[in-house]
């Protein structure tokens, strides 16, 4: 997309449910596992830019014997840094005991990171510093197994503030108020809780210590721990954890916000963010044996690998995020690429309206890459059109045989306008010099354009700031000499901030607010921020302020295509000299277009947790107190 806003995070999680050894003889090597997890974290790497970590599990592992091991890593390549590392280790102990190479049961007890439980994670950070430290999995760990953990997942808490002070309560002393850091300790709590459970009633029993600690192992009740852990959560999240002692899960939050899917054999269980990183790690069949965790449930694995599907919370409206159909997730999905498809077929009627249904003066293009799964569909769709105009014009035989012959021969002219140069860097700080530079990010090709005669359509998946228009593409489109430019966005207007996995909570950047406060101006009705502004405040630490979102009031004041029209006039530059006009995909399109994925909050502010009501007030609050800071 031309605006790339923050992914979301990715997770892997792989049980190995045979023995080494069996691996080993199976598919030639004891790194049957790692492997497998390498080829999973690197068909998700659209998820994470900013670093990497992966932890295993031994499960059997003696005293004395590591049984927990964690690489991260922030480097440009962070996955081939991490597996690059583990490699290494493989190779070294074959060169130095030859004699036992082939040995996978001794090879697994040397190398501290071949395990039974691989968990693995892409880190794309919405916020705070860049840093190994903020890379998952965390770790905490104990001399008990059964209390150690490791904890990675894709998520966002809208209520961190509320997490912390329980943890308070509860008598601990965390050393960060982050959700990260929160979510683990309150994994921690109730595991250790658990634990001391079951102990006292183990020794009630008269059982000794070693024998209390392998029952714990073989019975501690992980539903009970995620019950109470998830309780209180309020966000969009797919959280992961290993045991020290071998047990695993995978919990997915009540609206099925973030995504997980799974597939279990009698080799392996395997979790990802992705379907298809799943069907091409194990190629397996994709439809019949890819399953997706439903909302509010958790797959759980005992220690001897055996899974379990339990409801941890209450499963409320599924709201799963669509930008995952429209951006995030690989198109490489048979069904996204479908839907991507069917996004840019939606949006012929407002094209063909649009260009005044005059397909021999418009050129159809789109911005790269991301987009042309949707530039398909969109070609479709005027195909589709043109179709049934040919048709209508032989029933009703209002042309001429001439004219006949041309439109029956007439194709839409679809040209690659717009190429994107990877290898340029904005890096310059100074306004003026870094504004030139952007205009530069992109490259045009020349000489299909007809000067003066042309409408070019150029497809996008969404359009956030509007910045990047304003600066770069429609100035480099307008010295083809264009007519007209028209820019279409695959997603409706991004009204409201995103509390679920995107970094998008200051509201004054997004260009459809932008359109708003122009229009509240032309309109003498400037008035109307005070009022919803007194009525957040008036609302503040109330249930009321989580209930209602009170900015919707101020977009009911105008149509969707008044505030299209305003984006229109916002991106046009000055020195732009061709017309310029901006159309947006409706919701009631995007919903029939991806009727699985309707999370819409972005759009239409109708937010699945009343957390992120609360946040669209507080971002409210924060833009006409000219806080430059976060909502949540």
């Amino acid at each position: 997309m031309s605006e790339a806003i923050k992914h979301e995070c990715g997770i892997a999680l792989i049980r190995l449910r045979k023995p080494i050894e069996y691996y080993a003889e199976k598919y030639g090597t004891p790194m049957y596992g790692v492997n497998k997890l390498y080829l999973l974290m690197q068909k998700q790497h659209n998820r994470g830019q900013d670093g990497a970590g992966v932890a295993s599990i031994k499960v059997n592992a003696g005293p004395g014997m590591e049984y927990i091991s964690r690489f991260r890593s922030i480097k440009t390549r962070a996955i081939d840094s991490i597996f690059g590392k583990i490699g290494k280790e493989y190779k070294k102990l074959k060169e130095e005991y030859p004699e036992k190479a082939n040995d996978a049961k001794w090879v697994g007890e040397q190398m501290p990171f071949l395990g039974d439980v691989y968990l693995g994670h892409l880190r794309y950070g919405t916020h705070g510093v860049n840093s190994v430290d903020n890379c998952h999995p965390m770790v905490r760990e104990n001399n008990w197994r059964s209390r150690s953990l490791a904890v990675a997942g894709n998520f966002n808490m809208t209520n961190v503030d509320e997490q912390f002070q329980k943890l308070v309560e509860l008598g601990q002393h965390p050393k960060q108020k982050s959700d990260t850091i929160t979510v683990l300790e309150k994994f921690g709590h109730f595991l250790d809780e658990e634990n001391q459970r079951e102990f006292d009633a183990y020794k009630a029993d008269n059982y000794n210590n070693q024998e209390i600690t392998q029952l714990i192992e073989e019975n501690l009740d992980m539903h009970r721990v995620l019950k109470r852990a998830c309780k209180d959560f309020d966000g969009g999240y797919t959280m992961a954890g290993l045991t020290g002692y071998g047990a695993s899960f995978v919990v997915r939050d009540p609206n099925g916000i973030r995504p997980a899917y799974y597939y279990i054999d009698d080799e392996v269980i395997v979790v990802a963010s992705e379907k298809p990183a799943i069907k091409t790690a194990f190629d397996v069949d994709y439809t019949a044996d890819i399953k997706e965790l439903a909302p509010g449930h958790a797959l759980i694995v005992d220690k001897a690998g055996n899974p379990s599907l339990k409801e941890v919370v209450p499963a409320g409206k599924k709201t799963s995020c669509s930008f995952e159909r429209i951006y995030f997730s690989r198109g490489n999905d048979p069904e996204i690429y479908n839907e991507r498809k069917n996004m840019g077929r939606m949006l012929c009627p407002q094209i063909l309206e649009a260009i005044d249904y005059n397909l021999k003066d418009t050129v159809f293009s789109y911005i790269p890459n991301t987009a042309e799964t949707s530039w398909l569909g969109m070609m479709k769709g005027i195909e589709m059109h043109l179709r049934d105009y040919r048709k209508n014009a032989i029933l009703n035989q209002s042309l001429t045989e001439d004219e006949l012959d041309n439109i029956l021969q007439f194709r839409p002219r679809a040209e690659k306008l717009v190429i994107k140069d990877a290898k340029l860097r904005t890096f310059i700080t100074d306004n003026d010099s870094r504004d030139d530079l952007v205009t530069h990010v992109y490259d045009t090709t020349y000489g299909v354009v007809r000067k003066g005669i042309d409408t070019v359509v150029v497809i996008d998946d969404s359009i956030v700031r509007g910045t990047t228009l304003e600066k770069s593409i429609i100035k480099m489109l307008d010295k083809l000499g264009p007519k007209k430019i028209i820019i279409v966005s695959c997603a409706p207007q991004i009204r409201y901030p995103d509390c679920y996995g995107i970094d998008m909570s200051r509201m004054k950047e997004f260009v459809a607010f932008r359109a708003l406060l122009e229009l509240l101006k032309e309109d003498n009705k400037y008035y109307k921020l005070q009022e919803v502004y007194d009525k957040c405040a008036a609302a503040a630490g109330t249930p009321a302020f989580k209930e209602t979102n009170f900015v919707q009031e101020l977009y009911n004041l105008y149509s969707y295509e008044a505030v299209s029209d305003k984006v229109s006039e916002i991106v046009k530059a000055k020195d732009v000299n061709a017309e310029v006009q901006v159309i947006y995909q409706r919701i009631e399109d995007l919903h029939e277009a991806c009727p699985n994925h309707r999370g819409d909050w972005y759009f239409t502010g109708n937010y699945p947790t009343p957390g992120g009501t609360g946040v669209v007030n507080r971002a409210f609050m924060n833009f006409v107190e000219n806080k430059a800071v976060r909502a949540y």
